[in-house]
């Protein structure tokens, strides 16, 4: 089953956030982590926030120990997410 995350990093920036994106490879628009269906981020009155939809729990905790965790800490983000985990009933994409 597909689930969602929120992310909330506390005082965190976009620039460490494309810093992050730039550490993981993921700038070209088009590559995406195994079983990543959607994401975005924005900025937060304290920090940002990231949304995401993935196929199973298990491919998110795998990725987000693999690079999320590091490359955060690399990128200067000062501490742990909140995180949030919703079962997704159902997604709809444009084209």
């Amino acid at each position: 089953m597909a689930i969602g995350v929120v992310m909330e990093f506390s005082g965190a920036t976009l620039e460490q956030y494309d810093r992050v994106m730039e550490l993981m490879g993921l700038t070209d628009g088009e590559t995406a982590p195994e079983g990543l269906l959607f994401h975005w981020v924005a900025a937060t009155d304290d920090g940002i926030r990231v949304t995401d939809v993935w196929r199973e729990r298990a491919q998110f905790d795998r990725f987000g120990e693999e690079q999320i965790g590091p490359f955060t800490q690399q990128a200067g983000i000062p501490a742990p997410p909140r995180t949030e985990f919703f079962e997704v009933h159902n997604t709809l994409a444009g084209r």
